[in-house]
Parts: structure tokens; C-alpha cells; sequence
């Protein structure tokens, strides 16, 4: 091969490399923008819970943190309440997880909620039973709940049992979420819910104390 053709290959290769880093970076942006819009408002989260050990709070009560996420808001949410109120955490898990793009995963949750479907999930709890306080998080999605929740509830009853609310949103605020949650999990005690947006989602601890305390009372 003469040196000017492989030059000029090299060139060529080059450039093509450039512009598909800079379009991985555009796909990022633009799916952190769309991240924002109103509903769906998924959260990345594959990893699977097995299970959930005893633990109490200061009154005696076996505590449980159950939240769905996608792009982390719920999950940071879950997990400040966890480190307030102590108990146990854990995820509940499709066993088919969302896509990571936005706009697929969107399509996604909208089919299922239209059809009423209850997604499988990977999340195991052994003794459900022994938990007095259930707070229970997920993002609103087509102003509800995202369905493996409905496939959580369904598995798991809470009829008798404390249940504290939390929420997050893109922008369309608590909608049907909790209406939903009341009609699906008939017989539990519910408090006040907690509901915020994506984005502040992680820099709340002051409106998460607040609500927490209401729901010790």
C-alpha cells in the first residue's frame, strides 16, 4: 500500500471514531433531557434482592423499604428513608428489566398499564409477614404506579399492615399514584404519602425527616 493511501485511510478511520463518540454523547444528553418529561420516569436498577433479614425500630416494629427505580430517584429516596427509619431495604425487580432507552421503556410501561399486566418480578421476600411498617416507593408512571409494583402487591398483602406512601415525578405530581395504591392494597393503613420531583429528588433529606415523623406517629 503506498503512504499517501494509508494516510489517508488512517484519516478516515479517525474521523469515523470522533463522530461516534460525539454521537454517544448527544444520545446521553438527549436522554437525560427526555428523563425529565412527566411519565413515564423510569430508573436503572438490574441487581435482584433475595431477601430481607429481621430488623426493628425504636418502637418494636419490623420495618420494610420496598421501592421500584430506574434512573436512580426512587432509589435515593428508598434509601434515605432507610437510613432514617432503619429496618430492611429492598428492590423489587422485573424479571425482565426495562430497556435503557427512554423512549422504548416508555412505550413499554404505557402497554402494560393499558392491559392491566403484572410484569414477573425477581424480588423475594422469605417471611413478609414479619414486617408491621411497609414504606413503599415508585416513580409515577402514566400518572401511576409502574406495574411490577401491581405484581408486588399482589405477591406481597398488605391488608392489616402499616403502609407509609413515596413517590416520584417528572412533573405531573402524585395523580393517580396513591388513589391507585389504595384500591390495589385494600385493608392496609395508610399515612400521609411523601411525593417529589425527580430532580430534587436527591437533595430532600429535609422534607423526607419531616415526613418520616408523621409517619411514626
Amino acid at each position: 500500500m503506498k503512504r499517501r493511501d494509508f494516510l489517508k485511510q488512517s484519516a478516515f478511520a479517525l474521523a469515523g471514531l470522533a463522530m461516534l463518540s460525539l454521537g454517544c454523547g448527544s444520545d446521553k444528553t438527549a436522554t437525560k433531557k427526555r428523563a425529565e418529561a412527566d411519565a413515564p420516569q423510569p430508573e436503572v436498577k438490574q441487581s435482584t434482592n433475595e431477601g430481607a433479614s429481621q430488623a426493628m425500630n425504636n418502637n418494636g416494629k419490623k420495618i420494610l423499604v420496598a421501592y421500584f427505580s430506574w434512573s436512580g430517584n426512587t432509589k435515593a429516596v428508598a434509601e434515605e428513608i432507610h437510613k432514617q427509619v432503619g429496618g430492611d431495604i429492598v428492590e423489587i425487580v422485573p424479571a425482565t428489566p426495562y430497556s435503557e432507552t427512554y423512549s422504548v421503556t416508555v412505550a413499554k410501561a404505557k402497554t402494560e398499564q393499558a392491559a392491566d399486566a403484572r410484569p414477573a418480578i425477581s424480588t423475594k421476600i422469605a417471611d413478609f409477614e414479619q414486617y408491621d411498617t411497609i414504606y413503599l416507593g415508585y416513580p409515577n408512571w402514566w400518572g401511576s404506579m409502574p406495574m411490577p409494583v401491581a405484581t408486588f402487591i399482589d405477591t406481597y398483602k398488605m391488608s392489616g399492615k402499616k403502609v407509609a406512601p413515596f413517590f416520584t415525578h417528572g412533573g405531573g405530581g402524585v395523580q393517580r399514584c396513591m388513589s391507585d395504591l389504595e384500591a390495589r392494597a385494600q385493608g392496609a393503613n395508610f399515612t400521609d404519602y411523601l411525593c417529589l420531583s425527580g430532580s430534587s429528588a436527591k437533595n430532600s433529606q429535609g422534607e423526607i425527616t419531616s415526613w418520616v415523623k408523621k409517619t411514626q406517629n
